[in-house]
């Protein structure tokens, strides 16, 4: 009981000290320099904190690698689709300097349900017939090179792609932040965050001179190495902590995936395993995902695991996690990787 009450205090403190420190605010304050970033936690510009994010959609395909940008995501997806191989889906929000994002591939319909959440500008190249409602209503702003739902839909903004010679259709479509911003405004579109979608509550973080170590948690696990093959057997993605920098770098088919435009390999400082149920919607392998709803998973920082449940209401608001005393889980100041697993696909954590 004693072990229970101090979990329950120690998360608790580590919560409000979150909150005294402005972690999980995230709003833009007209009269400081500074904000807290949403999808960080950390101090960046107020002019920064108005930006609307972009969501891109990449592959993981190996004729593909190495993706452009695809370090600038502060938050990355990845999720199965059909053919046994998965996809994903940046959230950039300091993208306005980046002069070439891609290859950009087609979405899925339960993509659109978790980029609504942040209310980004989609950036896409096409997609399935699944898409046609969601990507066609008011709130969702996309910008596509082909038609927006695969058999049919407007391709917002298709001229401002561009393709290179050094691969071959279809890895080679890119856009720039220049030409996001004129796609924009020919269609219309707000590159500042919306009000009336805006949520400045995703994840709670607590201050990076204050990181979570888990040790409040006398359960939790070691997780040096996230092995996520059984998940995304194609990729055979995995994740390997680095103890000197107290991040994950990311690797994909065997090797660091790096960011073309660095040739850094990109790193976590949050990652999360979240177990969706799911289904096959037709012969052709067309994946569904009820990514609103709940379910459990892991979360994974400096080296360990714990076991949590997570659980999403609606398109527009965020899919929040939690600890087995029912508490949120305080993340650490930085970047997030999210596995969206298939329910009876187990990643490896040692």
């Amino acid at each position: 009981m004693k072990k229970l009450v101090s979990v329950f205090l120690t998360t608790i403190m580590t919560i409000a000290s979150v909150a005294a420190f402005g972690g999980n605010a995230g709003s833009v304050n007209a009269n400081a320099a500074t904000t807290v970033s949403v999808y960080t936690g950390e101090n960046i510009s107020s002019t920064q904190g108005e930006v609307r994010p972009i969501a891109v959609m990449m592959p993981t395909d190996l004729a593909a690698q190495p993706s452009y940008g695809i370090g600038s995501a502060s938050v990355l997806y990845e999720i199965m689709e059909e053919g046994n191989i998965s996809r994903q889906m940046a959230i950039i929000d300091d993208w306005q300097n980046l002069e070439k994002i891609g290859n950009i591939r087609s979405c899925r319909e339960y993509y659109i349900h978790i980029a609504a959440e942040w209310d980004p500008i989609l950036i896409h190249f096409g997609g399935v017939v699944y898409m046609k409602d969601r990507i066609t209503a008011k709130d969702i702003d996309n910008i596509s090179g082909a038609a927006e739902y695969g058999v049919g839909g407007k391709a917002h903004g298709s001229e401002f792609f561009f393709r290179t010679k050094d691969r071959k259709v279809p890895h080679n479509a890119y856009i720039s932040a220049e030409g996001i911003k004129k796609a924009a405004d020919k269609l219309g579109y707000s590159t500042k965050i919306r009000p009336e979608y805006y949520c400045n509550s995703h994840f709670a973080f607590t201050p990076a001179e204050m990181p979570n170590l888990l040790d409040q948690y006398p359960d939790a696990q070691s997780a040096l190495n996230i092995d996520l093959s059984n998940v995304f057997s194609y990729t055979k993605s995995s994740l390997e902590y680095n103890e000197a920098t107290g991040k994950y770098m990311k690797n994909i088919h065997g090797k660091a995936q790096v960011d073309g435009l660095t040739n850094e390999q990109i790193s976590f400082d949050n990652v999360v395993i979240q177990y969706t149920n799911w289904k096959k919607l037709d012969k052709k392998g067309y994946l569904s995902f009820d990514v609103v709803g709940s379910g459990e998973g892991y979360f994974c920082t400096r080296g360990k695991a714990i076991h949590c449940t997570w659980t999403k209401t609606s398109d527009h608001q965020p899919t929040k996690y939690y600890d087995d005393f029912g508490q949120e889980i305080v993340f650490n100041t930085g970047k997030t990787y999210i596995a969206v697993a298939q329910t009876g696909k187990e990643a490896k954590i040692q």
